[in-house]
């Protein structure tokens, strides 16, 4: 009873929450395809029966009365940026301007480079907020913001800051929800007149989870690749065994293809027994791959030099990527064939999975090179065996949650949830369900808990929750 009495209150809230947000008034849209069509008829390909599912739901919420909140959920590749695409468009058809919030400046980027090359055809305007801009080029974007000229800005967190006002917000769409917490959707809605919420995820997250962290979002899956998408095969080796990994991607090489080849860490710091990203280019350049281009991308070089490096590799006049995590997510180079990950005990499994995901984006299937230490601990041994048994994102996520644990899985502090002392939500997954139905089925039935009679309720959810809930109705 302790560990209901916990999931209860936790998903009271998310109930509580979720009504607050049906029942503010938002902006209805109208599907008018002004932009939407011309769009379908540009594109190089057509969209899967999931994408227009999901997009089906998505129109129905839009169109509603109240603000949409809307979960996608999608493994690395299914194509859950082309949606957000066609998200934008319905809001910019309605006169309203769209937010894009990414996790780091170089998602971020690629974001504009991607909305701009198809909006640009469309003449609409995209923006990109950087965290370091020229002053004169700050100024220049945020004005073109405020006064609505910009229909789409993207840009990390600092899409949230205070200085920038929108002339007529309507949509805020936040890419990899995982690195963010609820409370970057609360500052998006205070943005705008209660603008939709679209958030993307390809991080795949078990249901028990996304009914704690989600609860409050209806949720979409994207559950088929588009077609041309080849399997990746993956193979774990020692690190003594290194030379297998360089034949193939000699292999790769020989036949017009491209490879990266991911490092932990930028520098090598005097505790670490690393091989840093730099010294490792080096080496390959002078040992190993005279004769081929190699490239190399980490967090220390400007973002104008990055965009230079994965323009060079997309023209495929670089062979070879050396890098650090920065090509975790969004890079889609169909060439590439082949990711070699070194030290690959040292990254979680999700990364894993990410990085997986940016082969096997073409024609030719793809292969990731999974290379251990010597040093791997069992935990790390689990982690990549995980990898080597499967290549579907769902059953990674469930066995990261096992490997990790709730808290860390999730970073619980900075998810904005309460915590839990007694329950745990692996192992009483049943019960979760059980008081997640009550739960709902109590603010179905009651509205919001305003009567006398849940005066004890209410005190113990403000109790539990503290602030987190900024809901008046609670009062």
């Amino acid at each position: 009873s302790l560990v209901y009495d916990e999931f209860f209150f936790l998903e009271l809230g998310l109930a509580m929450k979720r009504r607050g947000i049906v029942l503010k008034p938002g902006i209805p849209f109208q599907v008018t395809h002004t932009y939407t069509r011309p769009l379908a008829g540009m594109l190089p390909y057509r969209l899967t029966a999931a994408q227009k599912r999901v997009l089906g739901q998505i129109k129905q919420d839009l169109m509603a009365p109240h603000p949409m909140n809307r979960l996608i959920q999608g493994d690395v590749g299914c194509g859950k940026t082309i949606v957000a695409m066609m998200t934008a468009l319905v809001a910019i058809e309605n006169d309203t301007q769209v937010a894009v919030v990414a996790p780091t400046e170089i998602l971020a980027e690629q974001h504009f480079l991607l909305f701009n090359q198809w909006f640009e055809r469309l003449g609409l305007q995209v923006v990109l907020l950087r965290g370091k801009m020229p002053a004169a080029e700050k100024r220049q974007a945020l004005e073109a913001v405020r006064e609505g000229r910009a229909h789409l800005v993207v840009g990390t967190h600092a899409v949230l800051q205070e200085q920038i006002e929108f002339h007529n917000l309507g949509l805020g769409i936040i890419d990899e929800q995982h690195r963010f917490g609820v409370r970057q959707r609360a500052v998006l809605h205070q943005k705008g007149n209660n603008p939709h919420i679209l958030v993307m995820t390809a991080t795949p997250i078990p249901r028990t989870l996304s009914m704690t962290l989600y609860g409050d979002l209806a949720l979409s899956v994207i559950d088929e690749m588009p077609p041309g998408r080849s399997p990746v095969e993956t193979r774990v080796i020692a690190e003594g065994r290194r030379s297998e990994a360089y034949d193939l991607m000699r292999r790769a090489f020989a036949q017009g293809q491209q490879a990266y080849l991911v490092y932990p860490l930028v520098e090598e710091t005097e505790n670490s027994d690393l091989l840093a990203a730099t010294e490792g280019a080096e080496f390959l350049k002078q040992e190993i791959f005279p004769d081929i281009s190699i490239g190399l991308l980490h967090g220390r070089i400007t973002s104008e030099e990055k965009q230079q490096i994965m323009a060079r590799f997309n023209d495929g006049d670089i062979d070879l990527l050396v890098s650090t995590t920065v090509i975790e997510v969004g890079i889609d180079v169909p060439n590439a064939t082949v990711m070699v990950v070194e030290h690959a005990e040292r990254f979680g499994l999700a990364q894993l999975h990410q990085l997986r995901g940016r082969v096997g984006r073409g024609k030719a299937g793809g292969l990731c090179v999974l290379i251990k230490s010597v040093k791997c601990s069992e935990d790390g041994d689990r982690r990549l065996a995980v990898m080597e048994s499967t290549t579907d994102g769902f059953r990674i996520a469930e066995a990261d949650l096992e490997i990790r644990g709730p808290g860390e899985f999730l970073g619980t502090r900075q998810s904005g949830l309460p915590d839990f002392r007694v329950a745990n939500i692996l192992r009483d997954s049943s019960i979760l369900e059980a008081a997640r139905h009550d739960a709902f089925h109590l603010i179905n039935q009651y509205g919001d808990l305003t009567s006398p009679e849940f005066r004890l309720l209410r005190e113990e959810l403000r109790h539990r929750w503290g602030q987190r809930l900024e809901l008046a109705s609670i009062g």
